[in-house]
């Protein structure tokens, strides 16, 4: 083979194996992320199952009535299920007694199951909402499961009630309602029991169950 064929043979051979080199390669998918994984977790941490297991009632809904008062505007997650509530929509036109606690709270724990009773007591009459004054969502549900307590509720971590109402930071705190949504009271101190929340719903609220 003439010496100048042989070179261009070579040269050849070196341009194929730089194109074979530098042919883009396809790339292969990574792991999927799993739907299920992400869908029982919500943005809070909170898994679905965690929701479950503390079986709370449903969140108040928005009824029609005029929103109004120092709640209006303020909008958290309800602890059900995590949906946004809108608090003075959703306790316009109906008295309301709103419980500000902590998981972390014993006098919290010891007014939490009266508070239930008095909810059962009043049925439509006035509406009960818990509102869990602390970060630790996951917690809360979990006390409220182990005190056996049912009531719907909101998580609060970052206090906007106590400060729209301003009560001092302290827990428990109730705020009781009225239907127009002006405050009618805010009470800094733990309830003894459904007989004690009653009278003061009737003194404070008009309210008689």
């Amino acid at each position: 083979m003439p010496a100048a064929w042989r070179w261009t043979f070579v040269g050849l051979i070196a341009v194929v194996a730089l194109a074979v080199a530098l042919w883009p390669r396809a790339q292969r998918p990574g792991p999927a992320a799993s739907p299920t994984a992400s869908a029982q977790q919500s943005d809070s941490g909170v898994t679905a199952a965690e929701r479950a297991a503390a079986a709370l009632a449903d969140c108040p809904r928005p009824t029609g009535a005029a929103a109004a008062g120092s709640l209006a505007g303020i909008t958290l997650d309800c602890l059900n299920d995590g949906h946004p509530v809108d608090l003075a929509a959703a306790l316009a036109g109906r008295p309301a007694l709103v419980n500000l606690w902590a998981y972390w709270c014993q006098p919290c724990a010891q007014e939490l199951p009266a508070l239930q009773q008095f909810a059962d007591r009043a049925g439509p009459a006035v509406t009960v909402l818990t509102v869990h004054s602390d970060p630790a969502e996951a917690k809360a549900l979990a006390r409220l499961h182990d005190l056996d307590v049912h009531l719907p509720g909101v998580q609060d971590g970052a206090a906007k009630v106590r400060t729209a109402v301003g009560a001092p930071s302290v827990l428990p705190v109730s705020v009781l309602v009225r239907a127009d949504g002006s405050i009618a009271k805010v009470i800094v101190r733990p309830f003894g029991n459904a007989g004690d929340i009653a009278e003061t719903v009737a003194a404070d609220l008009g309210v008689r169950v």
